[in-house]
């Protein structure tokens, strides 16, 4: 079984780009793999400091990332339509910044313990259309390398993340099958589900840290 940090690590690493910002003319290739560079160079200057200061992470964390794919349309995505269409404008802003700080609460400190064992963002395909794949491996202490994989859609002229399979786990339609079963267990009680939205990544997260492994040979 993969440890729970090291998993912990793949997940944010995969989810963290959800919510980052492309430059203008970027390919998808070079969103994800941007992204990932600024990430790990600012933990790798600031990683003592962070240790002592959760917070000036998660600061750290959102100025360096803050939307690379549509932020509403991923939360629409969790909710599907069946919820997301009864959801006020203030409702969803909510459960995006709920997400986002629930990751920031489970996974971060997965990223503090990181050194620098090896991520690989996976050549850049052909991008024609308005949707593309890029792949990248992360490598673990004991010498197996687990895949990552970015579902991109171009919206604007810009690309965005829509899905990411980490270690063959489809992150989307976990967080998705976790939403409808909190709605189902809170009687259809929408701000009851948001507001407890933090507990129901916990136990995705668990759901995840117990799947088995699929390490790239």
């Amino acid at each position: 079984m993969i440890s729970m940090l090291r998993r912990g690590l793949l997940v944010i690493l995969a989810c963290l780009p959800m919510l980052a910002t492309a430059a203008p003319g970027q390919s998808a290739h070079d969103v994800i793999k941007s992204t990932t560079d600024a990430l790990l160079s600012d933990l790798q200057a600031n990683k003592a400091r962070y240790k002592s200061d959760p917070q000036a992470f998660y600061n750290a964390l959102n100025g360096i990332l803050g939307p690379v794919v549509d932020a509403d349309g991923i939360s629409k995505s969790i909710m599907t339509v069946k919820y997301s269409r009864k959801a006020s404008p203030a409702q969803m802003q909510r459960f995006q910044e709920n997400f986002k700080r629930s990751l920031m609460q489970f996974y971060g400190n997965a990223l503090l313990e990181y050194n620098n064992q090896g991520i690989t963002v996976d050549p850049a395909r052909s991008e024609d259309g308005d949707r593309a794949s890029v792949g990248m491996k992360v490598s673990g202490n004991n010498g197996a390398v687990f895949p990552v994989q970015y579902t991109l859609v171009k919206l604007g002229g810009e690309w965005k993340v829509r899905n990411v399979i980490v270690n063959g786990i489809n992150i989307g339609k976990l967080f998705r099958d976790q939403f409808a079963d909190a709605m189902q267990r809170n009687g259809n009680d929408l701000d009851k589900t948001i507001d407890g939205w933090a507990g129901e990544v916990a136990k995705a997260k668990q759901t995840a840290d117990s799947s088995p492994d699929k390490a790239v040979k």
